[in-house]
């Protein structure tokens, strides 16, 4: 059994492009499906996996590190870049869809089977601009409290909001009281019960990032996500240290020395590795061992499409640390036209029962793709009141 050639199908959900990746065989009706998908690098991405394919072509998909190892080191440039770790992920994903398809077992069955019965899907109530924390802060709190009542209403027992302004690196209070407000409004309305996580996006400098931690702290929050910048590992650190809210970061580390540094300065209680990003299921497990000898607990990073999500759920049904999963479930209304799912999904309660079927268990038709062809992703800027140029 040989790899015959690798294919991309973009297709256009909206906020991103989604990348899915086609590893086909030359063993008649045998692929495997992987997901690519990177926000404004579409193009980068489809360029790179098609740079990786000729280093495939004719070998034995079944030999995955093997592959792996060869996609990441060769050709001398590693392949820890965000752009080439994704390529690499996205094939990766593939491989282990097939391998899986193969032994006729769903991918966690690969690894040991399942550790867990079910898993808990967290909404993402998204945020407000810069204009909306400051022109008008009672209306916006008002507007995150009934994000979060529908939101349980939906049936999610967690979910995780952009309720904190971007901001200078240095500011007053009033971006302070703004987050202080919009979490409070929340906390407020769906009461002690209901686990909230608030996402900063990386968007605070490690002073400004304390501060919000500090303030948000006797909220109880399940975990404050990106309070400051992820390369600034002392920072992350001295706000992980001075807070009991446990602080979670990790989606925009690409590979295994990154998090090794990351954990060791003990920067944050929750890993959010991005199985699209961080080099695919092959990369992931060493990061998941890793996490695990430092009690540190993994809930990816998965705001991408489907099979992104059928990704994370076979690695969360293996691994001991996976607390939670991150869950897009009205970003397009043709979402189920895309995809069919191995997975099921307890709506009155947004936990997932495992897959059953072989690999990833998902199928992708391709028609109903094509009828969503690349567009450009709309351009997220953010400056500061000066003109200065900000984080998204």
């Amino acid at each position: 059994m040989k790899i015959e050639r690798i294919e991309t199908l973009v297709c256009h959900a909206r906020m991103r492009n989604w990348i899915f990746v086609k590893v086909i065989t030359d063993q008649p009706g045998l692929f495997g499906w992987g997901e690519a998908t990177l926000e404004w690098h579409t193009r980068s991405v489809v360029g790179a996996i098609e740079d990786l394919a000729p280093l495939l072509i004719g070998e034995d998909p079944t030999r995955v590190e093997y592959l792996w190892q060869v996609m990441w080191r060769q050709h001398f440039w590693h392949g820890s870049g965000l752009v080439r770790s994704t390529a690499i992920a996205g094939i990766d994903l593939a491989l282990w869809d097939i391998l899986g398809k193969v032994h006729g077992v769903p991918c966690h069955k690969l690894w040991g089977g399942p550790v867990r019965d079910s898993i808990r899907l967290y909404g993402h109530l998204g945020g407000g601009n810069l204009e909306s924390f400051y022109e008008t802060p009672v209306e916006n709190a008002n507007r995150f409290a009934e994000l979060a009542q529908q939101a349980v209403a939906d049936g999610f027992t967690a979910f995780k909001a952009m309720a904190v302004p971007p901001t200078m690196p240095i500011e007053g209070l009033q971006p302070i009281k703004a987050a202080d407000a919009c979490v409070r409004a929340m906390r407020d309305a769906v009461g002690d019960h209901i686990d909230i996580m608030v996402d900063c996006h990386a968007r605070p400098s490690p002073a400004m990032g304390l501060q919000f931690a500090k303030v948000l702290d006797p909220y109880g929050l399940f975990f404050l996500e990106e309070p400051c910048w992820p390369e600034s590992l002392d920072g992350l650190a001295a706000i992980n240290a001075a807070v009991a809210t446990p602080i979670a970061t990790g989606e925009r580390l690409t590979h295994l020395a990154a998090f090794r540094d990351l954990f060791a300065r003990r920067g944050c209680e929750v890993c959010q590795l991005d199985i699209t990003h961080c080099g695919g299921f092959t990369e992931a497990r060493r990061i998941a061992a890793l996490a695990e000898a430092h009690r540190i607990a993994l809930a990816p990073h998965n705001p991408q499409g489907p099979v992104s999500t059928a990704a994370s759920l076979e690695f969360g049904f293996s691994q001991p640390s996976y607390v939670i999963c991150e869950s897009v479930h009205n970003d397009v209304p043709w979402r189920d036209d895309i995809v069919e799912e191995g997975f099921t999904v307890d709506a009155s309660t947004r936990t997932v029962l495992p897959n059953n079927r072989p690999g990833l268990g998902i199928s992708i038709n391709e028609s109903e793709v094509k009828k969503h062809p690349f567009q450009q992703e709309v351009l997220e800027c953010v400056f500061y009141c000066d003109g200065s140029v900000g984080d998204w």
